[in-house]
């Protein structure tokens, strides 16, 4: 990827100078009216050692789990992360849902039972009001954990769309001591993440550019791990593999 590439996305725009976060200061090239142009060739070197460690935790058979819960990022996220063979979460972070993960493992159950339950005789003898409320609730959960369908244990390396936003998935990482990517705006804290790529975390255009960036160094990783040693399982523990096919893609 080159920097005539990445300006021709945005990638260089940050926020406004007014709106910045000093940490991010180093990896701030100029301003330019009113607002903050980030250094791309510092950049460039960031997004080479995230797609290496991508790629080699990948080839691991580390789990990864996108979250991004952004207008712009959310349709974004859920097809990359499907494309993987990974997880995602693209509406709203519950909180708990890394340092509660036994509720939340529990909730998964409790979705693939209702889906199961959906498609029997039973269910369609239901009446209208039981039937209403039970859709119902099996769309919340649907809506709110239906990314991560098939995970069975804590993910290996959690990649984040908009910091601020996500403080809460952060801070749960950062608990857990589980490794963070994030592409970090210049209102974003470097020092909440194990790695980072400095860039716009707002335009559409930006984030397609870098979140395809992940996507290709983690098929890679994955097509090296399935040529070293074929059957081997994608992602962390006993993965779910026919979840993945089930799983839809959920858009704002």
């Amino acid at each position: 990827m080159t920097i005539d590439e990445m300006v021709q996305k945005g990638v260089h725009l940050g926020h406004q100078t007014s709106r910045w976060n000093p940490k991010m200061e180093p990896y701030i090239y100029t301003k330019r009216n009113g607002v903050h142009i980030i250094d791309l060739i510092q950049t460039c070197s960031q997004l080479k050692t995230v797609s290496d460690m991508l790629e080699k935790y990948s080839s691991q058979g580390k789990s990864f789990l996108f979250v991004g819960t952004k207008r712009q990022a959310s349709g974004l996220l859920a097809k990359v992360a499907i494309e993987c063979n990974s997880f995602y979460v693209n509406q709203r972070w519950l909180g708990g849902m890394l340092t509660n993960w036994k509720t939340i493992k529990r909730s998964l159950c409790t979705l693939q039972e209702l889906e199961v339950q959906e498609g029997t005789e039973g269910f369609q003898k239901l009446p209208k009001k039981e039937a209403t409320t039970f859709r119902k609730r099996k769309e919340r959960l649907q809506k709110y954990l239906g990314g991560l369908k098939g995970m069975t244990a804590l993910p290996d390396v959690v990649i984040i769309v908009g910091q601020v936003e996500e403080m809460n998935a952060v801070l749960e990482c950062k608990k857990l001591g589980i490794t963070t990517v994030t592409i970090l705006d210049t209102d974003c804290d470097p020092t909440l993440t194990d790695l980072f790529v400095a860039a716009n975390d707002d335009s559409i255009k930006s984030l397609t550019l870098l979140c395809n960036t992940f996507l290709h160094a983690i098929q890679t990783g994955r097509d090296r791990l399935k040529d070293s040693t074929p059957g081997t399982t994608l992602g962390r523990g006993k993965t779910n593999r026919a979840a993945f096919k089930k799983r839809e893609v959920i858009r704002s």
